[in-house]
């Protein structure tokens, strides 16, 4: 045995899949393709339809590998959700950075250009739906975003509620997003975004730094 098993491809032929634990130097390889595989099964089918099984077989894996990197569909969706995140997490500090009079445009201008690009705009409509209809989906998005953002955000405020100021400043620009890119209602669908960032960013700056 080589530890590999065939399944049928699309022609009929036997396609390699492999079982069990990859060699040392195939592991990340293999690790980001089940991401990837990952990323694409919560986009197309949400958290409550998505399997580790079905992400195994997108990946071109067995289950049993899925469960070696990441143990559960939690985990894997945890993991799924930090990369897809990463653009956010990786701009936060660019949001803090300057006028403290200004960072409500800063936040605005992050939030609604991630949406605006196709590239981080799948995997985001993949989390807020995932988090929308399935609780374990939405803890997870819960403990990042509250995490590793709205905190962070909240500590450079100068205010004794500045975590609720972070979290209100969210909950404007996660309600514009559900509104204009997941149930596309218009005008705002179809709004310019230049227009948008300057109606909204007043308001979040209000949420942030206001009386």
């Amino acid at each position: 045995m080589n530890g590999v098993t065939a399944s049928a491809g699309p022609d009929g032929a036997g396609a390699p899949r492999r079982r069990g634990r990859p060699p040392a130097p195939e592991s990340a390889g293999t690790r980001d393709r089940i991401l990837d595989a990952a990323r694409e099964q919560f986009s197309a089918q949400g958290y409550e339809k998505t399997s580790v099984r079905g992400i195994a077989k997108a990946a071109g894996v067995d289950s049993a590998l899925v469960h070696h990197y990441f143990g559960t569909k939690e985990r894997v969706f945890e993991a799924a959700v930090e990369v897809a995140f990463g653009p956010v997490l990786d701009q936060r500090d660019s949001v803090l950075e300057g006028p403290p009079d200004e960072v409500g445009e800063r936040m605005t201008r992050m939030i609604i250009g991630l949406w605006e690009n196709p590239v981080t705009r799948a995997p985001l409509l993949a989390i807020v739906r995932s988090a929308v209809n399935n609780d374990a989906a939405a803890a997870v998005f819960r403990r990042l975003v509250a995490g590793q953002l709205l905190r962070r955000i909240a500590g450079q405020l100068d205010r004794p509620d500045a975590e609720l100021r972070a979290e209100l400043a969210a909950a404007q620009l996660v309600g514009i997003a559900m509104i204009r890119y997941v149930i596309r209602v218009e005008p705002l669908a179809s709004a310019d975004p230049e227009d948008i960032v300057r109606r909204v960013a007043p308001v979040v700056q209000g949420h942030l730094t206001g009386p």
